[in-house]
């Protein structure tokens, strides 16, 4: 798509201290789970700092050679959670993506191609996380973004 193009994606983002993560993965493939789980490894004090930007909806446009995130205004600040349901959450109107992670990634291994690293999305190339499935996604993008990785 051209620059400042945008268009609305089945996916989940988080902001991350600057750079915000988006999570992609079919229906139930735990994105809204992730979300949270970042959400609360900040109130613990392993991340600086977490909040929602969408959940199961993001709003993504290129601009500048940045891609930014947003919630669909129907969706602003709610965010699906198992047991409770829909619940209101403070969130961040817009971010800039700096981490893809892909959610039961057909590609996901212990050691990945150093190819699946990196996508475009929206013409902008962003650092990609391939979750093999049936692997716990938090610990990994938790060792990402603590740069232990």
């Amino acid at each position: 798509m051209a620059e400042n193009a945008d268009r609305t994606v089945h996916a989940s983002a988080v902001l991350v201290g600057a750079k915000a993560v988006l999570i992609r993965g079919a229906s139930g493939a735990g994105k809204s789970r992730l979300v949270l789980g970042l959400i609360d490894a900040a109130r613990g004090g392993s991340l600086p700092f977490a909040r929602l930007v969408a959940d199961d909806r993001v709003h993504l446009e290129a601009a500048h050679g940045r891609l930014l995130a947003r919630a669909p205004e129907p969706i602003a600040g709610l965010v699906e959670e198992r047991g409770r349901g829909i619940v209101a959450c403070r969130y961040e109107a817009v971010a800039v993506i700096g981490l893809v992670v892909d959610l039961d990634a057909a590609d996901g291994a212990r050691m990945p191609d150093s190819l699946a690293l990196k996508t475009v999305v929206e013409g902008v190339i962003v650092s990609r996380l391939p979750v093999a499935p049936g692997c716990d996604p938090l610990p990994l993008v938790l060792s990402l973004l603590q740069g232990r990785r």
